[in-house]
């Protein structure tokens, strides 16, 4: 019965250690931008509001996904933009977000070199947006999508965004100055776009041409990510220092031999740095050791 009741108090620490957060990724400087993008129209990732149907994809690779290296069950779960409006309008947009993990790091060329979209993946969220640009007049604003459908990502592969806008009216449009988007500065051919005044990026895709994209075509392909904001959750057992599964005394011991420059063999420092505040110290342990003895 000892060895039983023993068995089933580390198998309760082990479940009610792991825990879910949440993650932020900035591509570009997104909190401190100044720079804006005012060129063509056709160059404006995710969106611009100048035509009533617009589409972007964008690949956002490794090296800009590092702060999910070393994490568990990565999903996605917001996708945030920011832009510059001097506009009076409202617009309306009805918005569909498609999410895919790819190999590749940019844009395949057929024979005739000329560029190709993807396949948009998997449909993880939608829905109606109002944009109200006259109340952020000559303010920064955020288009926001919070992904509506669970979707892993694994480490290591890039992160393929579909995002398709259309108006339900097609006179619904902005005039030419009146947006901008805010652009990263030197990640070239990371994005591509599609714009129309007739028809969807939808229909494009299942029509004839695609995965071709010209200008003929309303396309722009040599495009700079947008400054983006990516928001993830992930899991891991909090205080399980040496990995195992378990969180005991072992990992106490684990835990001061690190910080006494020991180096153990398995140490998970996100698991670590139990506070989450980024420095692995003394706080970490006394958290801990509360941790254990709380659960008894």
């Amino acid at each position: 019965m000892k060895k039983f009741l023993t068995l089933f108090f580390v198998a309760a620490l082990a479940m009610t250690a792991q825990a879910q957060f949440i993650g932020w990724i900035e591509v570009g400087d997104y909190y401190g931008v100044n720079q804006t993008y005012n060129g063509s129209y056709f160059d404006m990732a995710p969106t611009n509001f100048y035509l009533a149907h617009t589409g972007a994809q964008m690949i956002y690779t490794p090296d800009l996904l590092t702060n999910m290296e070393g994490k568990e069950g990565v999903q996605i779960k917001f996708l945030n933009f920011k832009f510059y409006s001097e506009s009076y309008e409202e617009i309306v947009r009805n918005a569909k977000v498609y999410l895919q993990e790819i190999d590749a790091t940019e844009f395949a060329i057929n024979e005739d070199g000329v560029k190709q979209f993807y396949d948009f993946g998997e449909l993880v969220a939608e829905g109606r947006y109002d944009i109200d640009l006259l109340e952020g007049y000559g303010e920064d604003q955020v288009l926001a999508f919070e992904i509506q459908e669970p979707f892993n990502l694994t480490a290591g592969k890039s992160l393929l965004v579909t995002i398709v806008l259309d108006a339900e009216d097609d006179d619904n449009c902005t005039m030419g100055s009146d947006y901008a988007p805010f652009y990263t500065s030197g990640i070239r051919n990371k994005a591509m776009t599609y714009t129309n005044n007739w028809t969807s990026f939808v229909d494009f895709a299942m029509g004839d041409v695609f995965p071709n994209a010209t200008a003929t075509q309303g396309c722009g392909t040599n495009v700079e990510l947008p400054i983006t904001e990516i928001g993830y959750s992930y899991e891991r057992y909090c205080g399980d220092v040496n990995g195992d599964g378990y969180v005991n005394i072992v990992d106490v011991t684990t835990l001061i031999n690190f910080m006494t420059g020991n180096n153990p063999d398995d140490f998970y420092e996100v698991n670590a740095n139990i506070n989450q505040d980024g420095a692995i110290n003394i706080s970490d342990v006394t958290l801990l050791i509360n941790m254990l003895l709380n659960q008894r």
